[in-house]
């Protein structure tokens, strides 16, 4: 009778440690071999004959067993293996949809570092107007078009930072000028993309 090959871990008697995968046979000779796994690199899969595995080698005059069984390895049902599988693929897939998401949300953020200086500039246009000129046909065409830019900057999640009177945030603004945690004036405006920083205000503050 062949003697049995417990499922579980074996150390050569060089020193390394093997998993135990299963029986097969050579398909050209119908030898039996055993398969087993490296577990310093669970890359190499190794297989050797049988009787090879099962037996004895002399060592400094001693007969040891070439692999010796050190433990048992509880197997986890196929059932388990399954939906251990099934939740890491859907992980995957919530996480893979995720970061799509994020990379959309925030795929704007080269594209607005372009065009918000466009929309800062036309901002100051108005700034420091005498009343007779903020009731020019073209002041009043700059204002539409600023409100347009506003609605559809605030349609892809783009938010101005408020600063005058505000309390100084090292996480939004950066102070240029002036001491104190109150913002008394804003050099350039700040904006955030879907609640994300993607240009500090810069301020003076007092």
């Amino acid at each position: 009778m062949q003697e049995e090959i417990k499922p579980g871990i074996y150390r050569h008697y060089k020193g390394g440690q093997y998993r135990f995968l299963y029986e097969a046979i050579n398909t050209e000779t119908k030898e039996p071999l055993v398969v087993y796994q490296d577990l310093k690199d669970k890359t190499k899969i190794w297989a050797r004959p049988r009787n090879m595995f099962l037996s004895e080698v002399a060592v400094k005059d001693e007969k040891r067993p070439r692999f010796e069984f050190i433990r048992a390895e509880e197997i986890e049902p196929w059932e388990h293996q399954y939906k251990r599988a099934l939740a890491d693929y859907q992980n995957l897939l919530k996480q893979t949809a995720k970061d799509k998401e994020e990379f959309i949300k925030y795929a704007l953020s080269d594209f607005l570092s372009d065009i918000l200086p466009t929309y800062d500039h036309l901002k100051m246009s108005l700034n420091g107007l005498s009343e007779e000129d903020s009731k020019n046909a073209w002041v009043e065409g700059v204002r539409h078009v600023l409100k347009q830019f506003k609605e559809i900057l605030s349609g892809r999640g783009i938010e101005e930072i408020k600063t005058v009177g505000e309390k100084f945030d090292h996480n939004t603004m950066d102070a240029i000028d002036g001491a104190g945690e109150t913002v008394r004036q804003e050099i350039m405006p700040g904006y955030k993309l879907n609640g994300r920083v993607i240009r500090p205000a810069k301020v003076i503050v007092e």
